[in-house]
């Protein structure tokens, strides 16, 4: 693989950039990732047939909770986990430059929204910033650092203290971002209704065991109704990856350019489903992700549009079984 290939992932300006660089990409991961190379020949796959997208094999997402997956011998400056549930192993992403995740969000971050520095987060976190390990505290806090506006922070359980804040960043002259996830957002929303018709609300997902699950669009109901906006943003991201995704409204997903979406046949976790409208799993395609594997089956079931935008579903029922066993022959 060319020295220079990290460089070139934040400069793909079209598809044929795009796969040119994850052939390359995938070739540098079968021989130095040997997880992703112990799956691959699982599959009896021989990587010199890999030569199109279609072609490349994508891991099941349940390995990051069991193997420790990287490619090199660089040892990891970082360790994220994910949030998980009572019962459940968590998952965990072995970061071996966490420069490279900071340039990935910022980039993905001024291409959607603009510069950072120009914000007033506000972050309700509340359950993740009790972790020191959560890749979604560690983006919210480097957007909060970036910020010009002092009073930009995670607001726990302070709901007075938010309010507030927001007003002292209108009067400042500030976009006002409110990151939070789905159940802190709710709480909010039935506890202190407010008129915040100019703040970007951006709900990362999540109820966690907190609340009862609820459909993107029943949670978009109540949070615009309760917060006098016109839409709800929303982030697309997890623990295994270095890249996100985002919505403006109605819960349409756009990708950075190193970041793209196809959807699987859920009864054969093998083949793509090419026709756009058709729903699916969802695998992803994470170019930054270069020093762990950019090649992810998730649990998540989707649709994929013609202007390259996705909707999530929600979950594929049996998930695990299904990713690991069915793709692992």
């Amino acid at each position: 693989m060319k020295p220079d290939i990290t460089e070139t992932i934040f400069s793909i300006n079209g598809d044929e950039v795009f796969t040119r660089r994850a052939l390359e990409i995938f070739h540098f991961q079968y021989a130095g990732n040997k997880v992703y190379k112990e799956f691959i020949d699982n599959l009896n796959t021989d990587p010199r047939s890999v030569n199109s997208l279609k072609d490349i094999p994508f891991m099941p997402v349940d390995f990051f909770k069991t193997r420790e997956v990287i490619t090199g011998t660089s040892k990891p400056a970082t360790i994220f986990e994910s949030s998980g549930t009572t019962g459940h192993e968590r998952a965990k992403h072995y970061i071996t430059d966490t420069g490279l995740y900071e340039r990935s969000f910022l980039e993905t971050f001024r291409r959607f929204y603009g510069a950072p520095e120009e914000y007033f987060f506000a972050a309700l976190l509340p359950s993740y910033t009790d972790r020191q390990n959560s890749s979604l505290v560690y983006m919210a806090d480097h957007l909060v650092r970036k910020s010009r506006f002092k009073e930009s922070g995670f607001f726990k359980d302070n709901a007075g203290q938010l309010l507030s804040s927001i007003s002292s960043a209108r009067q400042a002259g500030a976009k006002i971002l409110l990151l939070g996830v789905s159940f802190a957002l709710l709480d909010l929303a039935e506890n202190h209704a407010s008129d915040l018709h100019d703040v970007i609300i951006m709900e990362t997902g999540g109820m966690k065991g907190r609340r009862k699950e609820i459909t993107r669009d029943e949670l978009h109901g109540i949070l615009t109704k309760a917060f006098n906006v016109s839409s709800i943003h929303s982030e697309y991201g997890m623990t295994e990856l270095l890249s996100q995704a985002y919505s403006k409204a109605g819960g349409l997903f756009h990708c950075p350019p190193w970041m793209k979406i196809v959807i699987r046949d859920p009864q054969d976790p093998k083949a793509l489903l090419e026709k756009p409208g058709t729903t699916g799993g969802i695998n992803i395609i994470d170019l930054a992700n270069i020093h762990s594997c950019s090649f992810i089956s998730t649990g998540d079931l989707g649709k994929l549009h013609t202007d390259g935008s996705f909707e999530v579903l929600g979950r594929i029922d049996n998930s695990d079984i299904r990713g690991c066993n069915l793709l692992i022959e």
